[in-house]
């Protein structure tokens, strides 16, 4: 045997001086800084027809939309968009909520449960556990259940059901090919994505949405389909919706240096009224819970509060996109403000928490909205309007976990780039007041409910920075391939001898592996005999042996530790084969216990050092 440092006490190190000690040379492998291959151009071109099928979802939703706004309000058929408010059913009005929730919950119960919700979540929950796969029956339901809901009046944005039709779109087309799980959610993202731009007009907030919330990876391999087909829905948009900014804006003049800290202020009141929002929604699902129903019919109390609040305030019901366009260009009065803004949220709360069917995205933007208008009516730089956005972006940032899909989102909405650096102060602002207060967000919330958690941050996997050669221990306790049978035997079963390992590395004298000779195995050849004379490396040299190589990533050894279910891999030098190291389960652990000490431990490794000067005289 060779005696030398013992694995188990080998420390583990990024950097260390035995590394840092040996001369330079380049490693020439096949690594690349992205795991894409050529795959990539068959999910680029399924993309285009996804994002295709992305903007006619979108068209369709939306047209069923005032479909069912015409016939439940006015009593015609007609795809022509109308206002809830401009109806003259009078009392009668309160009971058209109720109506269409009751169809909503009966869809959801003789149909399909997964109707329910804002349709995010839903998404999220697909991709997660899902596989990535949406029923077809979810497909046609889904968009039908949110007009009618939407459509009779429901506080919702069409949003939510549009990126969830846009997703089933781009899920059962994927189901048509032969995809793996990671690219089927790529074209299911991407069918969300191009259902938010052709919705909007805004194709980059609907790439950061997909990253920000949806993807739960930052790859080549599905960014780029999910760009695709966001740019071919927003360039279906205006031939089948219409062109331009949805609401446009005048450049706004830029704030001063205080109206920045102003900006930072409002950001931070959003943040504080996302929490406000996402409590006042899950505390109404909780009520909903504690009742002696059905769930089925939870959706028809949520629909006498819609009522009743449309009484209050019709401008509360709907979509509200009218409320957006006047909020930002400064047209409504602070009374006004106020009162959407309350009945909005409570009305919106209840709906939500009971389980019907509509999104989240245009309520945030409109209560987000008259915030920032009532923040702006007493600040004394800045339009009304200019506030307004701030405080949508700020309240869609905060509340969804998505900052960089609010900025750009308010700027491709507006096309008002003079906001841009207010927008970003607002909405950072937004942001970490809700990640500091909240758990988890409105999305994640009802995803962990299910019983699953989201972790919404992304990280580099350690294991796929850093090579076999920074982990190994070496050298390592080696036992020679001359070693008599009998000897090893007597090795393994020696009381007095301390046992460092469970098994090692059978070296022959050239020190090249010949095989790995374990306890267990000493105790084989004890119970079932061995010939005399016969030699360690005999026994072991036919044996099948997981190695590793020096210059190899962590994450591919580990790959194959897991698939050959080993716990010790002796690690081989390139050219020559001979074994330098050796590396235990023990050692992948350290790799994510160095990455853990990164994050909690503390220092400071700059100090200033204070001299005294003697008095004169002394």
């Amino acid at each position: 045997m060779q005696n030398s440092a013992s694995l188990d006490s080998a420390p583990f190190a990024i950097a260390s001086n035995r590394v840092a000690a040996q001369p330079h040379r380049p490693v020439v492998d096949g690594l690349r800084d992205f795991t894409a291959d050529r795959r990539l151009l068959l999910l680029a071109a399924l993309a285009l027809v996804v994002g295709t099928g992305g903007a006619v979802a979108a068209w369709a939703l939306l047209h069923l939309i005032w479909l069912a706004t015409d016939i439940a309000y006015y009593g015609h058929v007609s795809f022509a968009p109308v206002s809830i408010v401009g109806n003259h059913l009078g009392w009668y009005a309160a009971l058209i909520p109720v109506a269409g929730c009751l169809l909503v919950g009966l869809m959801a119960r003789y149909g399909s449960e997964k109707i329910r919700g804002h349709g995010i979540p839903e998404a999220m929950e697909a991709i997660l556990i899902g596989r990535s796969k949406i029923q077809p029956k979810v497909a046609i339901l889904k968009p039908l259940s949110s007009a009618i809901s939407i459509g009779t009046g429901g506080p919702f944005g069409a949003e939510g059901p549009i990126i969830m039709t846009g997703g089933a779109f781009g899920s059962l087309f994927g189901q048509l090919f032969r995809l793996s799980n990671a690219e089927r959610k790529t074209m299911l993202v991407a069918g969300a994505a191009a259902g938010m731009a052709a919705t909007f007009g805004t194709p980059v907030a609907g790439m950061l949405l997909a990253v920000e919330l949806l993807l739960f990876e930052w790859k080549p391999r599905s960014f780029v389909p999910v760009a695709i087909a966001a740019v071919v829905a927003a360039a279906w948009r205006p031939v089948l919706l219409s062109g331009g900014a949805l609401f446009p804006m005048a450049t706004s003049a830029l704030l001063p240096s205080f109206g920045l800290l102003l900006a930072a202020l409002l950001g931070i009141l959003a943040g504080l009224a996302s929490g406000l929002l996402t409590q006042m929604v899950y505390a109404c699902e909780d009520l909903f819970q504690r009742l002696p129903l059905h769930w089925m019919w939870w959706p028809v109390l949520g629909g006498v509060a819609i009522g009743l609040g449309g009484l209050i305030d019709p401008h509360a019901l709907g979509v509200g996109y009218d409320n957006i366009g006047a909020l930002l260009q400064g047209h409504l009065i602070v009374k006004a403000v106020l009162l959407l803004l309350v009945v909005k949220a409570v009305i919106w709360s209840i709906a939500l928490g009971s389980g019907t069917s509509g999104g989240v995205l245009a309520p945030l933007l409109i209560m987000g909205g008259a915030l920032g208008a009532l923040f702006g009516g007493v600040m004394p730089v800045g339009a009304p309007g200019l506030w307004a956005l701030i405080g949508m972006a700020a309240m869609m940032g905060g509340t969804m976990r998505s900052p960089l899909t609010a900025i750009v989102f308010a700027i491709e909405l507006t096309h008002n780039l003079g906001a841009l650096l207010p927008l970003t102060v607002a909405c950072v602002a937004a942001h970490g007041t809700t990640v500091l207060l909240l758990r988890r967000s409105i999305l994640t919330e009802k995803v962990a409910r299910r019983g699953h958690h989201v972790l919404r941050e992304y990280i580099v996997d350690p294991f796929e920075t850093m090579r076999v050669g920074e982990i190994m221990a070496k050298p390592v306790d080696t036992l020679t391939a001359d070693m008599s049978v009998g000897d090893a035997v007597a090795f393994f079963s020696a009381p007095d001898v301390p046992q460092r390992h469970k098994s090692y590395p059978v070296i022959d004298d050239n020190g090249r592996l010949v095989g790995m000779a374990a306890r267990a195995d000493a105790l084989r050849w004890t119970v079932a005999g061995w010939p005399s004379g016969q030699t360690l490396g005999d026994l072991v040299a036919d044996q099948y042996l997981a190695v590793g190589y020096e210059d190899e990533l962590v994450g591919r050894l580990a790959d194959r530790m897991a698939a050959d279910d080993v716990s010790r891999v002796p690690i081989l030098r390139r050219g020559d084969n001979k074994m330098v190291g050796l590396v235990a389960r023990r050692d992948l652990l350290r790799v994510r216990a160095s990455v853990a000490r990164q994050e909690r431990d503390r220092e400071v490794l700059l100090r200033f050092r204070t001299s005294t000067v003697p008095a004169a005289g002394k």
